[in-house]
């Protein structure tokens, strides 16, 4: 009888730890940005977080679904313009769920979903442009494939926070095609700038001139000026400098004799 009794204790005992292991195993402990997703046989029933939460184990099946923002980089990719020309694009998009069951139960892979029409969208917005919009018009592409990409994957949960267009490369020929125009643009503007300051040192210099020819003794004061700049040369010269009423009497007796 003693050992009837022992038999069934040794059961219970038993029984009563693996009742208490199977409760302990639906204890779940999830984190702020996570939630639990919980499917009563294969059927949706809650979705439970953040904090302490009970799964009933072998009733029960669930799926922890991460609500911070991801950001996923989407491979380079070429891209036909309007025009023809290939160019190579690299962008990332930022986005989050916002509906932790419906991105659980209608789409099998959120994220490999996202990249997929990313890159669709990417081909389409830009096959619609030419290459100076794709060059200049950044944002606004990055902003049409937010708003095609935020309406197909609403439906699943999930809120697109932001796309960046990071890279636009060109082919090589045409790389060296812009290097060529950028220079003949610099030499273009730099002959421009010259032949400006030449035609304002000319009208300064008639300028000067002018003045110098209305004031008496004017002219006489800068050719002493222009005496003593060249003066400072070591090189050997010899310099004749004639005052102007005796250059004036001479240029009026040659032309006496001329006559």
């Amino acid at each position: 009888m003693e050992f009837y009794w022992t038999i069934v204790i040794v059961i219970v005992s038993i029984l009563a730890f693996v009742l208490i292991i199977t409760f302990l195993a639906g204890i779940k402990i999830t984190m702020e940005y996570e939630r639990i997703v919980v499917f009563r046989f294969g059927r949706y029933k809650r979705t439970l977080g953040p904090g302490l939460v009970y799964v009933t184990p072998f009733v029960e099946s669930a799926r922890k679904v991460d609500l911070r923002i991801i950001t996923q980089d989407i491979p380079r990719q070429e891209v036909m313009t309007k025009d023809n020309i290939p160019v190579l694009a690299n962008t990332v998009v930022y986005f989050k769920v916002e509906r932790p069951a419906d991105a659980v139960i209608k789409i099998e892979n959120y994220v490999y979903a996202v990249r997929q029409y990313t890159q669709a969208a990417l081909r389409d917005t830009m096959g619609t442009m030419e290459l100076d919009q794709v060059l200049i018009e950044r944002d606004k592409i990055a902003q049409d494939i937010r708003e095609i990409v935020d309406k197909e994957t609403s439906e699943w949960g999930i809120d697109i926070q932001g796309i960046k267009i990071q890279e636009i490369e060109l082919p090589g020929e045409m790389k060296r095609a812009f290097a060529k125009q950028a220079e003949a643009e610099r030499e273009k503007r730099a002959a421009i700038i010259q032949s400006e300051g030449e035609l304002k040192a000319s009208q300064n210099l008639a300028d000067a001139a002018e003045n110098l020819s209305k004031q008496k003794g004017a002219l006489a004061l800068r050719t002493l000026q222009t005496i003593r700049d060249i003066a400072q040369d070591p090189s050997e010269k010899i310099v004749i400098f004639m005052p102007n009423d005796i250059s004036e009497g001479i240029t009026d007796a040659v032309k006496k004799v001329t006559k």
